[in-house]
């Protein structure tokens, strides 16, 4: 005998990710590091932001570089005391200063506008998550899977495309140059370096824009993978919103048991009141009058049909007297809260009521 036996095989397959990512999900991945940010834009703009202060400070660091040269010739090369340790030691001290002060105002550079693209793209964010230890990570098969990973490769395809970009731009240029190389031999060495560093701006300048289109486009992309990544299925907006607002049947019955606790509380409030306005089938409102407490009568309980109903029980059961007078106790139930005093256009009203339960019990 066989049997078959039918299986939906979508049982075992993840339920697709369709939906947009929720204010929470994106909050706990930019907590994680998972954020929107493109290397390339960075390069580009450190790029262009460096050589375009080489053009504004071409002159200063030259001018400290030929400055460091002179001291070191006048001072170091015509002097006895040049490879001595001490000599040596004061050489070396020197170059560090003279190379930090002749490359501080590009390393400022290039150090304000990387963590100025930076903030643009990402905004403050501090998180340790990344530093965190990870086993995957030790794992040969894991990695081997991250080298050989769609993001690798994309990586992989971007700098080859950067690589050739240069170098076309670089090749092209060349060739428009090629013929005014020969007059460098009619040059100064000043006319030289200014030409040289004239020709290394141009080519910078036109390899920065094309990153700088690279970059925009790798932005876009950035931008696409990061809002797939962040998708979320139906299930997990359902299981997110239940932990954020809570299932909606335990917030049903969590309701339902605070409203029995203040309908207690409320009941046993109403033996203290002074009197019960009612409609007199539908509303029934519970008077008290404290002058130590309030300057006017308050609510101490309120209800219609049913709990109205409840409210004139106990009323009854508490010798509490109970008037009829459909405007006011329609009024009162409509205008006041529990707890809350009468409104002055009821003051008249309520105040006769009272006069009238005050003649009676006198």
């Amino acid at each position: 005998m066989t049997l078959d036996y039918k299986i939906d095989l979508q049982l075992f397959a993840g339920e697709e990710k369709t939906e947009k990512a929720t204010p929470k999900k994106r909050r706990e991945a930019r907590k994680k590091g998972q954020v929107l940010q493109s290397r390339e834009v960075n390069s580009a703009f450190v790029l262009i932001a460096t050589f375009l202060g080489l053009k504004i400070f071409g002159g200063y660091m030259l001018e400290k570089m030929i400055e460091f040269c002179r001291f070191v010739f006048t001072e170091y090369v015509q002097s006895d005391t040049t490879f001595t340790v001490k000599g040596l030691n004061n050489l070396f001290l020197n170059m560090f200063f003279a190379t930090g002060k002749t490359v501080l105002p590009i390393s400022a550079i290039a150090f304000i506008i990387g963590i100025g693209v930076s903030y643009v793209q990402v905004g403050f964010l501090f998180t340790t998550e990344t530093l965190k230890p990870d086993i995957k990570k030790l794992n040969p098969i894991e990695g081997f899977k991250r080298i050989i990973s769609k993001k690798a490769l994309i990586e992989l395809l971007k700098s080859v495309i950067k690589v050739f970009v240069a170098g076309y731009v670089v090749y092209i240029y060349g060739l428009k140059e090629i013929q005014n190389t020969f007059k460098l031999m009619d040059m100064n060495i000043e006319s030289i370096v200014n030409y040289i560093a004239n020709i290394s701006f141009q080519v910078a300048m036109r390899v920065g824009a094309v990153l700088l289109v690279i970059a925009i486009i790798d932005y876009i992309y950035q931008w696409w993978e990061h809002e797939k990544n962040l998708k979320m299925s139906k299930q997990e907006v359902k299981e997110e919103h239940k932990q954020t607002e809570g299932d909606p049947q335990i917030k049903s019955k969590i309701k339902e048991k605070q409203r029995q606790i203040a309908m207690r509380r409320m009941m046993q409030d109403v033996p203290k009141a002074d009197v019960i306005i009612t409609n007199p089938t539908h509303y029934a409102i519970a008077i008290k009058y404290d002058k130590d407490k309030y300057d006017a009568p308050y609510v101490l309980a309120k209800g219609k049909d049913k709990v109205a109903e409840k409210i004139k029980e106990i009323g009854e059961e508490e010798d509490i007297p109970i008037v009829e007078n459909k405007p006011v106790a329609q009024m009162l139930y409509k205008m006041v809260d529990i707890g809350d005093v009468i409104p002055e256009e009821l003051y008249q009203a309520v105040a006769e009521i009272l006069a009238y339960v005050y003649s009676l019990r006198s």
